[in-house]
């Protein structure tokens, strides 16, 4: 099986494609982690933005549309999106370690280098055994059928970490109206405060603030837990 990374956007079945898709989104992300450990402060920090933004409505995407079909069509299907699911959760764990703000510079560093790991060993699991297994498994028109879907789920999905929520459906799907809503309302009222003078800026920080806390509360109901596998590490 070639490898996504070895195939052109005709190969993998055109702009509509849900390969080309993964595939795009995969090279912006490898941009965003080259730049990361070079980003000076406050820039690393806009960096990280842009990588969860891109990052958690990606895996959305994935683990709601794409890994329910790798699960029937695939014979070792359970197993290759068990893989990816515990990458994802992982990413989640760190990602809300970092966001924490309770890291000393070294276990920051520490953090940073290993979310850089997780999410290119993530990318190469994808690209190299999942998806290729799949594009042997359907054809093109089903491929483009479920890009059309993933892009639709992409774009209206929770953009933050949410660690106890639930890899799989039904849990995921349940959960994704409530922390959507949250999500892109806390990223409108953050993009509010970095423009906002002082003042105002510490009450739509307040506000985000009291989003998140809002967003823990919801992730934290155990409907939302409903369909994890029991190997995929949940944060309690």
């Amino acid at each position: 099986m070639a490898s996504l990374a070895q195939q052109d956007e005709d190969q993998l079945g055109g702009p509509w494609s849900v390969l080309v898709r993964q595939k795009r989104d995969h090279v912006r992300l490898d941009a965003l982690l080259e730049r990361l450990p070079r980003a000076p402060g406050p820039e690393q920090d806009q960096v990280l933005h842009e990588i969860y933004r891109l990052v958690f409505p990606h895996a959305f995407a994935e683990e709601s549309v794409l890994w329910p079909v790798v699960r029937r069509v695939l014979p070792d299907g359970e197993a290759l999106t068990r893989q990816v699911e515990q990458e994802h959760q992982e990413v989640n764990d760190l990602v809300t370690s970092l966001d924490g703000g309770r890291l000393g510079a070294e276990e920051r560093a520490a953090v940073l280098e290993r979310l850089v790991q997780v999410l290119r060993e993530d990318v190469r699991d994808e690209e190299d055994a999942l998806l290729p297994a799949l594009q042997q498994r359907l054809d093109v028109r089903r491929l483009r059928r479920l890009g059309v879907a993933w892009e639709l789920v992409r774009r209206t999905a929770p953009t933050r970490p949410h660690p106890v929520v639930s890899r799989r459906p039904p849990g995921n799907a349940l959960a994704a109206l409530p922390l959507t809503v949250l999500d892109r309302s806390r990223d409108l009222v953050d993009l509010g405060a970095r423009r906002a003078p002082a003042l105002g800026r510490a009450r739509l920080e307040a506000a985000s603030r009291g989003l998140g806390r809002a967003a823990g509360v919801v992730e934290r109901r155990r409907v939302f837990r409903r369909g994890e596998s029991p190997v995929t590490r949940v944060t309690p």
